[in-house]
């Protein structure tokens, strides 16, 4: 059975195996896995495609191909200094889950800028700050808000939307064409990959990018937070399909421009700390 959950951990390098969020693990460790373990499945299809310490650097599979082979081998390319080492620290010792990570954040983002748009007279907006929480930051911050999960039902399908907004954007410069796919495809085949996994990144790869069907996946407003920060996770920012694709998004998220561009500071500030 597929598990939106565990393969978005996975994205985010949060595999509960020590993995890091969107940090290199040392050169060392690529002889073994990331922390000395057994090359996952995933891990062993990102090397073959010539991954082993730059593809691979993202959270050491088949997500840092699609998410960062063309960086050079990154992180995720974020506004601000997301690019390069990425979200550090293992998800191993009481890291957030990927959409626990995903959810703070953007919800770091609403709370300041609803305190920005309710400052008055000329004092100078706050500036946006963000940094990576903990399992215990997540669960603090997010209980008791409409960003708190309510259910596992609701954790799985935000789970998903996720996935599909960071594979779309991650598309939408054309980077990953026919020709890569099935580079991608070719190497699944040859690992044990789980057969649910595959079939949901196979169709993920090939769907087009559709940037309505990526916002019909917000369910309120909480959600298109978190699904246009999902997607800055998975871009650099520095083509002017990639600006347009996001800009569209937003839009279609019905996000205000300034609000979106806060949420890009928000997640570009907790890279800057890390």
């Amino acid at each position: 059975m597929f598990d939106a959950k565990r393969l978005l951990d996975q994205f985010l390098g949060g595999s509960g195996r020590g993995g890091s969020f969107g940090g290199h693990p040392g050169p060392s460790s690529y002889g073994q896995g990331g922390y000395g373990h057994a090359p996952s499945p995933l891990e062993q299809v990102a090397r073959s495609l010539g991954g082993g310490g730059g593809k691979a650097a993202i959270l050491g599979g088949l997500a840092s191909l699609v998410l960062g082979s063309r960086r050079g081998g990154g992180g995720f390319g974020m506004p601000g200094g997301l690019g390069g080492g990425g979200l550090s620290g293992g998800m191993g010792a009481g890291r957030a889950g990927g959409l626990a990570l995903i959810a703070t954040l953007a919800y770091q983002a609403y709370q300041s800028w609803q305190a920005n748009q309710g400052q008055r007279g000329g004092a100078a907006p706050a500036r946006a700050g963000g940094f990576i929480p903990s399992a215990d930051d997540a669960a603090r911050m997010l209980g008791g808000t409409r960003f708190a999960v309510a259910s596992p039902a609701d954790e799985e399908d935000r789970s998903r939307a996720l996935l599909i907004a960071m594979i779309t954007a991650a598309k939408a410069d054309g980077h990953i064409d026919p020709e890569e796919q099935s580079r991608i495809f070719g190497e699944m085949d040859r690992h044990a990959l789980d057969a649910d996994d595959k079939a949901f990144l196979m169709d993920a790869l090939r769907a087009p990018v559709d940037v309505e069907a990526v916002a019909r996946l917000a369910r309120n407003p909480e959600q298109a937070s978190e699904i246009y920060a999902a997607s800055l996770m998975a871009i650099s920012v520095d083509t002017p399909q990639e600006r347009a694709y996001l800009d569209h998004l937003a839009r279609s998220l019905r996000l205000e421009p300034g609000y979106a561009r806060h949420i890009e500071a928000t997640l570009a500030s907790a890279s800057a700390q890390r």
